[in-house]
């Protein structure tokens, strides 16, 4: 019997067609994560996960990508062969392979190590929502980075949309409604996702490594590239999309 016929039974009797799950499929390679309160798609695609996960895991075994699923704030985030996630068990077996992988610009290194760092501070002081989401002013995020990195946002309104797109695109923040994204009096959220995207361990290092973190980050890129867990793999996931997600 051939794999696709096996599937297929297999569908049926969780009463999904070969058509639903390959559009799963595609959005997770595609967008690389799933969070089920970004949009109703992603709500919809996320609860096929649930009752599916067990044949999406299957699938994406042989290629040895690696699934976290945090069902108490449900989102799901692939990470390409070799990669060391927070949370899992690393196998020391699996080789490293770089070509799946989407290094981010210094200025979304900065961002995602900021924001990691606001996450544990709030963590720390009990401001976390049911969700698991922190809030943060859009000054306040501003602030931060100028204490932890001695750095600005962008100033450019269409610099700083493109900065905070990639972070969305990555379902790391999401804005509180707002008629003006970008104004200094918006508020977002950064999501409880942003502690597999840097673990404790590199957030200590970095720390360490004030206020000079980021460029030490991009010369230990360069030094270890071949190291899969080191503070430049800050990946988001196999396939990442340079438009907006929806």
């Amino acid at each position: 019997m051939k794999l696709t016929e096996q599937l297929q039974q297999n569908l049926a009797a969780k009463r999904f067609t070969l058509d639903e799950f390959s559009e799963l499929l595609i959005r997770l390679l595609d967008y690389g994560v799933l969070s089920r309160d970004e949009s109703q798609i992603e709500t919809l695609l996320y609860d096929r996960y649930v009752q599916l996960e067990d044949l999406v895991l299957d699938y994406l075994s042989p290629m040895q990508v690696r699934v976290q699923h945090d069902a108490r704030f449900g989102f799901v985030r692939l990470f390409p062969p070799g990669a060391k996630v927070p949370g899992l068990p690393d196998d020391d077996n699996q080789p490293f392979s770089g070509g799946f992988r989407t290094s981010l610009t210094q200025s979304e290194i900065a961002a995602v190590l900021v924001l990691r760092a606001e996450y544990d501070k709030a963590l720390r002081e009990g401001q976390v929502d049911d969700l698991g989401c922190v809030l943060l002013s859009l000054e306040g995020f501003g602030i931060a980075m100028r204490n932890l990195l001695n750095r600005t946002l962008p100033e450019k309104k269409t610099e700083r949309g493109l900065l905070f797109r990639r972070l969305r695109q990555l379902r790391l923040i999401h804005f509180i409604s707002s008629s003006d994204d970008m104004a200094d009096d918006a508020w977002l959220k950064i999501r409880p996702s942003i502690t597999s995207f840097v673990s404790e361990a590199v957030l200590e290092q970095i720390k360490a490594q004030l206020p000079g973190a980021v460029s030490s980050a991009e010369e230990t890129a360069e030094e270890t590239a071949g190291e899969p867990e080191s503070t430049a793999s800050l990946e988001s996931s196999l396939f990442t999309r340079q438009e907006e997600a929806d």
